[in-house]
């Protein structure tokens, strides 16, 4: 070991911190055991994957768009992805030491309703071995949000409300 990578390790361990940043290979780890979990609708193991305060941005104008902030809310919109039965195949993976790039065909076979299949890209940040942020890209958004809007509709107004 060299000094400078000696002196890294001591301060890390001092300060509490990592040494050195996770590898490309560790990273792209975490992002495929996520999509092992995904495929299960396993969301326990969706949770091991994610840091408590992930953020997970999602594209578009429908009922489920926007920043989930925390594990929770990530989960939840997990949930309800397996409840439209919509499903991912990933095609490729690249990764840094910080970052990691999916990209993968998601698609939706529900019976009756407008599909989507089409090529989506995510960008991953990851820190300590977890997810901490998810930036979705769809390569069809209009697509992409009819069918969330077919699936997922927006709770009423409640009448005190509505009436004022």
């Amino acid at each position: 070991m060299t000094r400078k990578t000696l002196a890294t390790l001591a301060t890390a361990t001092l300060i509490g911190g990592s040494a050195m940043a996770e590898t490309p290979k560790d990273n792209m780890k975490v992002v495929q055991d996520f999509f092992a979990a995904y495929g299960a609708n396993n969301l326990d193991e969706i949770a091991a994957v994610m840091d408590e305060n992930v953020k997970w941005h999602i594209p578009g104008r429908h009922p489920l768009s926007g920043t989930k902030n925390g594990r929770d809310e990530v989960l939840a919109f997990f949930a309800q992805l397996g409840v439209a039965g919509f499903q991912a195949d990933p095609i490729y993976f690249g990764a840094d030491d910080t970052h990691v790039v999916d990209i993968h065909r998601g698609w939706s076979n529900a019976e009756g309703k407008p599909n989507v299949d089409t090529i989506w890209a995510l960008v991953y940040r990851i820190e300590n071995g977890k997810i901490v942020e998810a930036t979705n890209l769809s390569a069809d958004q209009d697509a992409a949000n009819t069918f969330f809007w077919s699936q997922y509709q927006l709770a009423p107004v409640p009448e005190r409300l509505a009436s004022e």
